[in-house]
């Protein structure tokens, strides 16, 4: 991998939350050659919890698409020890599944026993499968992670913890915010207790209309959630009366500005996949959404420290060359494919007079490449959506397009 300087200006309270910038005096501004972008998909499922394909599958695909990183994401569950499968006709792993395995990975790969007369296969640990991908000449990595998935009162609160050293149970809580306040505090803690770097975010808010933007930004903690998430049922755009998740990340922002003086809140897309036997709507399919991290390189810790710095975005398609902020100024380089038409939209809340939450609004759309805007003094924030006219191959929804979100920074007014 490339290396990359360290030219980034950190916007943070207690935890980084920063975007690119680099010193602009005295040249043209311009994107910074020799960035190293890496991509990452930080929810998956295999059969280790709820997925519908063994993790060999599951990495293949991801590998086979140069991704740089995977976060296999299992419910309270890290695939660190022996685990036997059934093998059934019409179950979740069927013998031709467990055919293709051996032909693709050798007799000495796929390990099977008949346990009270039923067929079982031995599902591989990640320490194996990520040795099996080093043994292909594959540098992809396997970040050891976890759906940390707890409730209240029916509500889904779900959390994924990323670059984990063992299991972190549910804390559960008397509430919402109580239950994400006690599981971010479990996953740092378990991250301070093994001296590595970790990084939780909340998982779809909508899901069940589990998670409120007035529990995403209540909660100092929360400094990550998922904009965007390919699951068939996690409603990212709301309905008649829940708002689509990029409203709740503007409330959200606003409320932690105004109403709790809290860090700002960034947004991940992933495609939190469990289907990978059938591709449409309707299924829950890997390839939707990812990030593209600028880390020193490509582990675990590195990877962490950038996304907790803020240089990442997240992505279903649009991919970007650089993101600069230079002093209120912020610049962004869209890597174009040709044919294809982009919109950039800077978005944002103002402050008022009184303080009152206000609705966001569009401070900017524009077509150019680099997109430019320079936040107004009533700004409390900016965040920046690209759009581009170029379908998804597989959307979540029909009609979905291709798009990037790029991180927020404080404005003027929130300084």
């Amino acid at each position: 991998m490339k290396s990359f300087r360290n030219t980034f200006v950190a916007t943070l309270l207690l935890v980084a939350c920063a975007v690119t910038a680099c010193d602009l005096v005295g040249r043209e501004p311009a994107p910074r050659e020799g960035l190293s972008w890496l991509k990452g998909n930080t929810h998956a499922h295999t059969l280790w919890s709820d997925g519908n394909a063994p993790p060999e599958e599951v990495i293949q695909y991801y590998d086979d698409r140069d991704y740089d990183f995977l976060c296999l994401t299992e419910h309270n569950i890290l695939a660190d020890h022996e685990r036997w499968f059934p093998v059934e006709e019409g179950g979740r792993l069927e013998p031709d599944v467990v055919d293709k395995l051996i032909e693709t990975y050798g007799e000495e790969w796929v390990e099977k026993r008949v346990s009270e007369g039923v067929i079982e296969m031995r599902l591989k640990r990640l320490d194996e499968l990520q040795g099996q991908l080093k043994d292909r000449g594959s540098e992809m990595l396997l970040v050891p992670s976890e759906e940390v998935t707890d409730a209240f009162s029916g509500k889904p609160v779900h959390i994924n913890g990323l670059n984990f050293a063992g299991v972190v149970e549910p804390q559960h809580g008397d509430g919402v915010q109580e239950t994400m306040e006690r599981n971010h505090a479990a996953i740092a803690e378990h991250g301070a207790a093994n001296k590595r770097q970790v990084l939780a975010h909340v998982n779809h808010p909508n899901f069940g209309w589990g998670v409120r933007y007035q529990d995403l930004a209540a909660v100092e903690a929360v400094n990550f959630f998922e904009v965007y998430n390919g699951h068939a049922g996690v409603q990212n755009y709301g309905d008649d009366t829940h708002s689509g998740t990029e409203a709740l990340w503007d409330l959200a922002l606003t409320s932690r500005i105004l109403e709790h003086g809290f860090g700002l809140l960034l947004g991940v897309a992933t495609d939190d996949s469990h289907d990978y036997r059938q591709f449409g709507i309707g299924k829950h399919n890997p390839g939707r959404g990812w990030v593209m991290v600028q880390a020193e390189e490509n582990t675990p810790d590195a990877i962490v420290l950038a996304m907790r710095a803020g240089r990442f975005y997240a992505s279903t398609g649009v991919l970007l060359r650089d993101v600069q902020l230079d002093g209120m100024t912020l610049r962004i380089w869209i890597d174009e494919v040709p044919g294809v038409r982009y919109t950039t939209r800077f978005v944002g809340t103002r402050r008022t007079a009184k303080d009152a939450m206000q609705p966001s609004e569009i401070f900017l759309s524009t077509e150019s490449n680099p997109a430019v805007f320079t936040l107004t003094d009533d700004a409390l924030y900016v965040r920046a959506k690209i759009s581009s006219d170029r379908e998804q191959p597989n959307p979540y929804l029909a009609g979905d397009r291709e798009s990037a979100w790029v991180q927020p920074v404080r404005g003027p007014a929130a300084r």
